[in-house]
């Protein structure tokens, strides 16, 4: 028997700077980890 199971986080982060968004993109995460950056 499988099971499988989607975890969803949301960061929101009000008025970053360049350095922060950079910062995000260069992140080394685990395999499978999906990161979606929205700059509005």
């Amino acid at each position: 028997q499988f099971e499988v199971r989607t975890y969803k986080r949301l960061l929101d982060i009000v008025q970053p700077t360049p350095q922060t968004v950079d910062a995000l993109m260069k992140l080394d995460l685990a395999a499978g980890v999906d990161v979606e950056i929205k700059l509005a």
